[in-house]
């Protein structure tokens, strides 16, 4: 791995998180915007949501599940 730009190891982890929310809202809305490709895969995915209906299980439950089984 090649070698940071700039040395943030002294910041700490709250600010190496503003530093990258500041960096990101730098950014031109045009140079993150989703590629056609996955903009249709996004609406494919959303399609195939609404169309299903079930938005899954919460988390406790499955958890719960999970330590039962002994994982």
């Amino acid at each position: 791995m090649a070698a940071p730009l700039f040395d943030f190891s002294h910041l700490t982890p709250a600010e190496r998180i503003e530093l990258a929310e500041q960096l990101w809202d730098s950014l031109d809305e045009a140079a993150v915007a989703p590629t056609e490709g996955q903009a249709a895969e996004l609406r494919r995915r959303r399609a195939a949501l609404d169309a299903d209906g079930d938005p899954g299980r919460p988390w406790d439950e499955v958890i719960g599940e999970i330590e039962e089984r002994g994982a």
